[in-house]
C-alpha cells in the first residue's frame, strides 16, 4: 500500500471525527486496489490512523490479514462486487441517524443537499453492523444511489475517492441538521427552488 493511499485514510478519518460524524472508534473506510482492498482495522480510531490500522487483504478471497479487518468487510466487499465504486465511507452521523428512525427516505430542503443528494433512501435490516442481511441489501441500492442510509446505524457512501464519499456523508449530515432546525421553528417552510415539485419524486 502506497504512502499516498495511507495519507488519504488518515486525512478522511481525521475529518470524519472532527466533523462529529463518528465516535472515537466508530465507522470504517476502504478503497479498492485491483483485486485487493485496503480497509480500516477493526477497533481502529479513525482520527488517529497509523499504518498498522489500514489492512490490505483480498477483494474476494481471504488471507491471513482478514482477521484484522473491520467487522464490516463483508459489506464493503459486496458493494465493490456490485458497483464501480473505488472507495467507501461508512460513518455514524447523529442527525442523519435520528432522521432515519422517522422516515423511509431523507429529502434535503437546503440547496446544497438538494443538488448533491436529491434524496437518500433509508433501508432497514433486523441485524445491522456487518450482517449478511446488510451485505445483501445495500449493494442493490448503491447501484442507483451514491449514498444509502441504514436505519439506526448510519450511511454507506461510495465514490472514486474517499474524499467524494466523505463529501456525500458530510452533506447528508448538514442537511439533516438543517431539517432539525427548521422543524423546531414551528413555521411552514417557504419553497425557494425552481421546479421544487421534482425533489419529492427523484
Amino acid at each position: 500500500m502506497s504512502s499516498a493511499v495511507l495519507e488519504q485514510f488518515r486525512r478522511i478519518g481525521r475529518d470524519l471525527f472532527v466533523a462529529g460524524v463518528v465516535s472515537s472508534h466508530g465507522g470504517n473506510l476502504s478503497v479498492r486496489m485491483g483485486d485487493r482492498i485496503a480497509i480500516t482495522r477493526r477497533g481502529s480510531m479513525l482520527a488517529r490512523l497509523e499504518e498498522r490500522d489500514v489492512i490490505e487483504t483480498g477483494l474476494s478471497e481471504n488471507d491471513a490479514n482478514v482477521v484484522l479487518a473491520s467487522t464490516e468487510i463483508n459489506v464493503h466487499r459486496a458493494i465493490y462486487a456490485a458497483t464501480a465504486a473505488q472507495a467507501i465511507v461508512h460513518a455514524h452521523p447523529p442527525y442523519a441517524i435520528a432522521r432515519s428512525l422517522m422516515c423511509d427516505e431523507i429529502v434535503p430542503i437546503d440547496s446544497e443537499g438538494s443538488y448533491l443528494l436529491h434524496k437518500v433512501p433509508v433501508v432497514h435490516t433486523e441485524l445491522t453492523a456487518g450482517s449478511k442481511q446488510v451485505a445483501e441489501l445495500l449493494p442493490k441500492w448503491l447501484k442507483e444511489y451514491d449514498i444509502v442510509m441504514l436505519r439506526g446505524h448510519g450511511p454507506f457512501a461510495i465514490g472514486h475517492l474517499l474524499e467524494e464519499a466523505y463529501q456525500l456523508t458530510s452533506v447528508l449530515e448538514m442537511s439533516c441538521r438543517i431539517m432539525t432546525l427548521a422543524d423546531g421553528m414551528g413555521e411552514q417552510i417557504r419553497e425557494y427552488r425552481k421546479g421544487s415539485e421534482r425533489y419529492e419524486t427523484w
